[in-house]
This record gives C-alpha cells, structure tokens and sequence, in this order.
C-alpha cells in the first residue's frame, strides 16, 4: 500500500541536515536513484527529487516543475534549480554528518553535492527573531489534504511537493526596532503569540493567512533555524499536494496583488528557492515508478 514519506508529517527535530544536489556531468542518476530507492526509508529522512531530474530519466510527474523568479518592489525572490534533495533528521549532528556522507556515497555516480545547511529547533519552535513559526499550522486529517497528493494514482498518490528556501536574516536590523514595532512586523505578540485584531496591512500574519486567499492556500510548514559561522536565519519548508499554493502566497508577499509587501522582507531575504517532489512510499521505500525505475 503506497504511503507519504513519514518525515513530512512528524514534528521538526532537534537538528537537521539539508543536502542539496545537482546532476552530475555524463554521470548515471538511474543507477543512483534505483540505490537510493533500495534503501528503506524512515522518519528520518525526507527525499525530494527535482524536475530535471524526473526529465533525465524520462519520468513524468504532472506538477512538477523548476522554481521562478518572483520580484516586486525592491525585492526579488531567486529561482534555484534542484536535482536531488535530502532532509536528514535526528538529534545527534555527528551522526547526521556520517549518514549524510553515506547517503552521498549512494548518490555519487549520478548526483554532486551543492549545498549543505545544518538547522536546528529553537526555543520549542521559534524562528530565531524569537517568533514562533509555523502557527496556524493545518493538522491531522487537514494537514495531509494540504501536503499530499490524492486521486491521481499509483506513483502519485501520497507523494508531495516541496518548496525549500534558505532565509537569511540580519538581525541587528531588527533587534533596532521596537518591541512594538517588531509585533507589527509579524502581526502577533512575541509574549503570547497572540495575533492583533488590527495588524498593519504589510504585517507576516496579513500577508500569509492562509484562509484568505482564493481557493485556500494551505501547506504544511516543516521550517527550522540555521547558522554558521557568519550568518543565520530560516529554513523555510513549506510541502504541499501542489505548488500553486506556496505560489499564491508569495505573490502576495513580494506586493504583486496589491502593492504591499511582507514587513519580513524589512530584516530578512531567501537566497533560493528550489521545488522538489517527494515521492511516496510502497512496502517503506520510494515508489520511483513514474520514473520507470521500478
């Protein structure tokens, strides 16, 4: 019976590897991907493949496509192909680092390595401006309904589409702010959470409630904060049974529908945005059927 990676819907860990790959130069992602399909697939790791990719080995997946560019005023949001994406997750870093190391060891006749991020959870969910993330968050039955793809097949069906962006914050620029005018940033109380009846039209909440666009844009965040040694931010993850919803909400936030754009933007940039899709489970291993790998 064909069931959705069950990292998707399990709670962030305390810390996570993000390992993205691009397609290596006249090597063999079929040989690599039927190794990577071999192996069992726990809630420790979440798989996205990305659409050149499924176009190398002659797969399609209707849905899938390549990140775009999204600009408004001052702003732009960077488009960033994909070929392969890992989410390793657990609480030791050490052991992320080797499975991590294992699992490109598996990879490596087809795919290179490209980027790394290591995240980790902060404050029992909150992004490191001291807000907490993912509220609103759809649940149980709701959540899959957003996340997962249903009625469409064998292959299809329990897989999922990721959009991956890596957000970069300074955070002196908003610690500059006010308490005050940091809860207008966001539209909520950074004590209690609580959402202000009549937030600023450019505040985070305004812009992404969910519930308010046409249909309804609902994903599942999965998001986490990251650091290195010179600057950190967010993790944004954001799984959905398509794009479209990830899209109508950044269109609002760049200001396309109507001018405004997201206060977030006044401390805090993505650096990419990379579209994977998730492929379901069959027996606990990657269903790489509509590719024509098994």
């Amino acid at each position: 019976m064909a069931t959705h990676q069950p990292g998707i819907t399990e709670e962030v860990p305390a810390l996570a590897r993000y390992m993205s790959f691009r397609l290596t130069p006249e090597g063999d992602p079929r040989a690599a991907l039927k190794r990577l399909a071999a192996e069992p697939i726990s809630p420790d790791l979440v798989v996205g493949l990305g659409h050149a990719t499924v176009a190398a080995v002659g797969g399609q997946v209707k849905g899938l496509r390549e990140a775009k560019v999204f600009a408004g005023a001052g702003i732009s949001v960077p488009a960033t192909p994909t070929a392969l994406w890992l989410w390793l997750r657990g609480r030791d870093r050490g052991e992320l680092l080797h499975e991590g190391r294992r699992l490109q060891d598996i990879l490596q006749e087809g795919f290179t390595l490209e980027h790394v991020v290591d995240a980790f959870k902060y404050q029992d969910g909150r992004d490191l401006s001291g807000y907490v993330d993912g509220t609103e968050n759809p649940e149980g039955d709701e959540a899959v309904a957003a996340a997962f793809t249903a009625g469409r097949g064998p292959g299809l069906d329990g897989g999922s589409f990721v959009a991956v962006q890596t957000w970069v914050h300074e955070l002196s620029r908003f610690e500059a702010h006010t308490r005050a005018e940091r809860d207008d940033i966001f539209g909520r109380r950074q004590a209690d959470n609580e959402e202000f009846e009549e937030a600023p039209r450019s505040a985070h909440v305004k812009r992404t409630a969910q519930e308010s666009f046409q249909p309804e844009a609902f994903v599942l965040r999965r998001s986490m904060p990251w650091a290195d040694a010179r600057r950190e931010g967010l993790v944004f993850v954001a799984f959905g049974h398509t794009f479209d919803a990830f899209e109508a909400i950044l269109t609002r936030m760049v200001g396309l529908e109507d001018g405004i754009t997201d206060a977030l933007f006044t401390f805090t940039h993505p650096e990419d945005t990379r579209y994977l899709w998730c492929p379901p489970l069959v027996q606990g291993r990657l269903d790489l059927s509509r590719l024509g790998l098994q």
